[in-house]
């Protein structure tokens, strides 16, 4: 069995449907109108010990929910959850002391404390054995470079340094697993990477398996191998970013500046485009074209000065994914 195991699982919610305005307010009051949304349906998955898999999906796709379940927040109506031996709703209590969540927008640090105060306090929480505390804490303020701040106020705390600290209070119990959830939301570029290459490290140096939900795809890009697309509660695509790449990002853009003003011959399957006196684009499926040849082509032909060929961008695949365009 893996690690996590999610067979068929489905999450229906009763959502309060009232007419607008004072009359309808009033009249949900004493008769209320229901409607069932369907947040998940029937959704199947399994992942190893020691993975690292995006899980991502527009607005409403029914990831906070799929978390929540897996998290033991909330009961699935349908189908059955096992993360490490653990039926994570039935058995919470002994599960959680096993897991770390860590909430982009949710701190779980004392707004008025000093940072270490509050890890004090979460090691009394999960009774955290001092040789542990002692190695995870000095472990991880080096890695995440806290020296600076770890006695300060949270309050007083930039957003990434914030970032930073719940990262660690979620991490200092040694968890088998971890959750994140927009994980570097509103955080600088510097601060930025700091977490990305913290968590790359400790996935592979700790065996620990992770989860991550963001909408910022280079997270996604700099840590992780494996992606889960979700999207109207159904997952649409479970692979590797290679894969999705391969697949469904064929189209390939060269641009071509030359050293003078000069006219193109159109060439078969490609796309040209001038974008200014001397410098042309060459859009074409990479599965049709040989990029290679089309570029000694262009070389042997033009006198270039410069060539560049362009990848799209994996924000672009997965949003023609989204709208069915691929």
């Amino acid at each position: 069995m893996s690690f996590i195991e999610v067979e068929n699982v489905s999450k229906t919610f009763k959502v309060s449907k009232r007419s607008a305005g004072i009359p309808g307010m009033i009249a949900n009051m004493f008769v209320p109108k229901f409607e069932k949304k369907e947040a998940v349906r029937d959704i199947s998955l399994s992942i190893e010990k020691g993975e690292m898999v995006g899980f991502i999906g527009p607005n409403g796709a029914g990831k906070s929910t799929t978390i929540k379940m897996l998290s033991g927040i909330l009961c699935p109506d349908n189908g059955t959850i096992n993360v490490n031996g653990y039926v994570p709703y039935k058995q919470r209590k002994d599960y959680v002391a096993g897991i770390g969540v860590v909430f982009g927008q949710k701190s779980q640090l004392q707004w008025d404390l000093p940072v270490i105060d509050s890890f004090e306090l979460l090691r009394a929480i999960y009774r955290i054995p001092d040789d542990l505390y002692k190695k995870n804490l000095d472990r991880f303020v080096e890695m995440l470079d806290m020296g600076g701040f770890i006695n300060q106020p949270v309050r007083q705390l930039s957003l990434g340094q914030r970032m930073r600290s719940d990262i660690v209070a979620a991490l200092l119990h040694s968890p088998q697993i971890v959750f994140f959830d927009e994980p570097t939301i509103g955080v600088d570029i510097i601060g930025k990477e700091t977490i990305r290459k913290f968590i790359k490290e400790l996935n592979e140096q700790d065996d620990v398996t992770m989860l991550f939900t963001t909408h910022d795809m280079q997270d996604i890009e700099q840590t992780c191998k494996r992606i889960i697309i979700i999207d109207k509660g159904k997952i649409m695509y479970d692979g590797s970013l290679a894969e999705i790449r391969s697949k469904y990002g064929t189209t390939r853009q060269l641009i071509a500046e030359m050293n003078q003003d000069m006219e193109v011959a159109s060439i078969k399957d490609i796309i040209i485009e001038k974008q200014d006196n001397r410098k042309y684009s060459f859009t074409f499926d990479n599965q049709v074209v040989d990029v290679n040849r089309l570029m000694h082509t262009i070389l042997d032909t033009y006198n270039v000065k410069d060539v560049t060929v362009n990848e799209p961008e994996i924000e672009s695949i997965i949003q023609k994914m989204y709208n069915g365009e691929v």
